[in-house]
């Protein structure tokens, strides 16, 4: 190993590039669906030793560039590997020409953060210990600059790599998603540890302690956990990516023709259906035949959550609002109650700069929305309110534990209409299930061309919906889970957790210089 480490130390120009982006990319086959957590422990250690070989001569900008230059090629490779199927969305409507604008260009973008992340190491590097303890903490900060600056937008975080199953996912009530990411990169990286010698076994030691206590936390929380009592009865509705790509009349029928069918379970009526977003790609409000024949899907004591537009209209200044919303309708056709997406996506829910890119078509033909302004719970049956996260809003870390208030569930409409047969539904539903453990909440998500699931407040799957499957699922959703602790302080926690990391780094590097 000492051979090997000694290779990559000494790699130069090109080459240091090549192994920075495929360590990157071998990273990225511990995320879903493949899940091969054991790449990371290979990735990880060859980062670090590109990190002890990346000093530069001249002044200080010269000096820490190689460093943030290594964890931009090591992030391309990750996000590019992990998330190529973004260019999906612009397979239609001609506009293949941006592919590689899309593919490349949002890889790119996010690498910036895990270039801030070694630069950041890079500034409290030591020999042995300390230093995997600084590169943990440099993404510990990177992951949670990363949910600020990109409208929350921190999909394939390195703390899920470390979490496929839910006995791994507990500790992220406790530390979240940047707690876990910090102590995800350290255990991965100790390994580089065996080819210095020093602090090998004291850093080994502590890795070993760490993720004991990781996966210890888990299997313990799951194990004390009561038996939960039914909390209500559901039916999501799930169409094929096929058929969400086809005409909207065909569509609605097969929604209506589910949603009052007798679903896998006939036993027993569900109090609550949900439509996936989008569902309807109309303003409800202006479309009554819709809303009627919505109102005659439903009986008496259900209502129906179905993805649609929601506007605002200002005649006198002749300008107008549309917003993807989640619509709650009883059974008598009536709008009861309405919530906004807050978190909007570039291209895919609105056009950034788009006076300078006037006349550039969205991916499918996609609406262009505004924000909405603030979260709202749907009331779902007697005593229930919904969180809703719309869409991509479930990859947002925390988001569920913060502003969930006295709801009880979460609902989770989406859309992966064109990205059929890619990882893309495998990762929602990931993070779909780390909302639910950070919440202490169960998660309902109905998915247009993608997996619709009911999941557990500890992100165990109940039952799911195969991807691209025609039908409706039957779930009585379990109740809430006790909280252990407050959920409402996880980000807090997790900042206090990567901190530790960085003051061990620090005291270690001041040590090493006294030497």
């Amino acid at each position: 190993m000492k051979r090997l480490a000694g290779g990559v130390i000494l790699s130069w120009g090109w080459r240091r590039r090549l192994v920075a982006l495929l360590a990157g990319a071998v990273a990225s086959l511990a995320l879903a669906p493949v899940d091969f957590q054991a790449a990371c422990f290979i990735a990880f250690p060859i980062l670090v030793w590109l990190l002890d070989g990346a000093v530069g001569t001249g002044g200080r900008l010269r000096q820490f560039l190689p460093a943030f230059t290594t964890g931009w090629w090591f992030g391309f490779g990750y996000f590019l590997a992990g998330m190529w199927w973004v260019g999906a969305g612009f397979a239609g409507g001609g506009l293949a020409w941006a592919i590689p604008f899309a593919v490349l260009g949002l890889p790119a973008l996010l690498a910036l953060f895990y270039g801030f992340a070694t630069l950041l190491a890079r500034l409290l590097w030591s020999d042995g210990l300390g230093r995997i303890a600084a590169l943990a903490f440099g993404f510990g900060v990177a992951e949670w600059l990363r949910s600020i600056l990109t409208s929350g937008f921190a999909w394939n975080a390195v703390g899920y790599a470390a979490m496929p199953v839910p006995p791994l996912m507990q500790a992220a009530e406790v530390i979240g998603v940047f707690g876990v990411s910090a102590l995800a990169v350290f255990v991965f990286s100790a390994p580089a540890l065996l080819a210095t010698g020093r602090h090998a076994r004291a850093g080994l030691a502590l890795a070993a302690l760490l993720a004991a206590a990781f996966v210890g936390y888990g299997y313990l929380r799951l194990v004390t956990l009561p038996p939960a009592d039914p909390l209500l009865q559901v039916r999501i509705v799930q169409i094929g990516d096929g058929q969400a790509r086809g005409p909207f009349e065909a569509a609605f029928d097969s929604y209506l023709r589910l949603s009052g069918g007798p679903g896998t379970d006939a036993a027993t009526t569900p109090r609550l259906i949900l439509w996936p977003q989008v569902a309807v790609p109309f303003v409800l409000a202006e479309r009554p035949d819709l809303l009627d024949a919505l109102g005659q899907a439903v009986d008496e004591e259900q209502v129906l959550l179905v993805g649609a537009m929601r506007d605002e209209s200002d005649s006198s200044a002749g300008t107008r609002r549309l917003y993807d919303s989640i619509i709650a309708i009883d059974g008598t056709g009536e709008i009861v109650d309405a919530a906004d997406k807050l978190h909007l996506l570039p291209f895919a829910d609105y056009l950034p700069f788009a006076r300078l890119l006037a006349g550039i078509e969205m991916p499918f033909n996609a609406t262009e929305y505004a924000p909405g302004t603030r979260r709202r719970l749907l009331p779902v049956a007697e005593g229930i309110r919904a969180l809703p996260l719309i869409g991509s809003e479930a990859a947002i870390p925390d988001i569920a534990a913060r502003q969930a208030g006295d709801a009880r569930i979460i609902v989770n409409p989406a859309a992966y209409v064109g990205y059929a047969g890619t990882p893309a539904p495998y990762q929602h539903l990931r993070q779909a299930q780390l909302r639910a453990v950070e919440a202490g909440l169960p998660l309902l998500s109905a998915t247009a061309g993608g997996i619709s699931a009911a999941i557990d407040s500890s992100g165990r799957i109940i039952d799911a919906l195969a991807p691209q499957a025609h039908g409706a699922l039957d779930v009585s959703l379990p109740a809430p889970r006790p909280k252990f602790l407050n959920t409402g302080h996880i980000r807090a926690r997790g900042l206090t957790f990567v901190t530790f990391f960085g003051i061990l780094s620090l005291l270690l590097s001041i040590r090493g210089r006294s030497n």
